[in-house]
């Protein structure tokens, strides 16, 4: 589960909420256990969620760094070339794939 969490910091075009509250509920499911919560825990969760979320956003205003911002496309190309070659899938099929072929 935790392996979809991305880094969110120092990108170009910068983060969204909507990427922050999913790293969140990536977190949350992966230390409760829960993919999708029981109706008696769905409160708690979302309220997990939603914490850790108003914090990671606020987390990421206030950090600060020397180094250049990363590109969001050129590091999502890196990692799709890596998991290619991990996962022995071809780099011509995750070209097509990123080109709609």
């Amino acid at each position: 589960m935790c392996r979809n969490i991305k880094t969110l910091f120092n990108f170009v075009p910068p983060v969204t909420e909507d990427e922050i509250h999913a790293a969140s509920l990536q977190f949350v499911r992966k230390i409760s256990g829960f993919e999708k919560p029981s109706k008696a825990n769905q409160d708690s969760f979302l309220a997990a969620v939603n914490e850790i979320t108003r914090i990671s956003a606020q987390l990421l205003v206030t950090l600060e760094t020397n180094a250049p911002p990363k590109n969001r496309h050129e590091e999502a190309h890196k990692a799709r070339v890596r998991n290619a070659q991990r996962f022995g899938t071809g780099i011509e099929q995750t070209r097509a794939t990123i080109a709609g072929g």
